[in-house]
């Protein structure tokens, strides 16, 4: 099930959804543009690594891209980092079917506020179920997990447009979401 497009009009130009789509676009080109091994380093230095946040291990120097002392924002670079084409088109392709009316309903700034909350907190989350693993996670989906739910919540009988098994179907958001 492939969601195409919702039936939910906005009344403003959601201005916060383009630009994090722009931002994670961009820091993805930026990311393939390195070589293999600048990349690897850069993902390991901004990745959310569990061990680093909760400062049971340090980042080598040279692999470090920020000053230790801002470790704690990688909670923060990560969202912006992905594994790859498909894992930045999918979570893309949700931000842009559901971000823009969840900005319509926060606002501009709030919903940025809560955007970046919802990863944070999903990085910890994910930090704290294995505290002592050194291995990065990258992505936006949490931050994208949180905007789902808001949508879920505020707009559960709105039709989503999906491709199910070439067919395009319109399904109440709470069946799409919910499966």
């Amino acid at each position: 099930m492939l969601p195409i497009k919702d039936n939910n009009p906005t009344n403003i130009t959601p201005y916060v959804t383009f630009a994090l789509i722009a931002a994670n676009v961009l820091v993805f080109l930026i990311m393939l543009a390195l070589p293999d091994e600048m990349e690897g380093r850069a993902k390991f230095a901004l990745g959310a690594i569990p061990a680093v946040i909760f400062q049971i291990k340090e980042i080598v120097a040279e692999d470090a891209i920020l000053p230790s002392s801002i470790d704690y924002l990688s909670v923060i670079t990560s969202q912006f980092l992905h594994g790859g084409w498909w894992h930045l088109i999918y979570n893309m392709l949700f931000l842009w079917i559901f971000g823009n009316n969840i900005e319509d309903a926060m606002g501009h700034w709030r919903f940025l506020v809560f955007y970046l909350l919802c990863g944070i907190g999903a990085a910890l989350i994910n930090a704290g179920m294995e505290p002592g693993s050194v291995i990065p996670t990258i992505g936006a989906s949490g931050a994208i997990s949180g905007v789902l739910g808001a949508y879920l919540l505020l707009y559960p009988r709105a039709k989503i447009l999906v491709l199910v098994f070439y067919m395009l179907l319109p399904l109440p958001a709470f069946l799409v979401l919910g499966v």
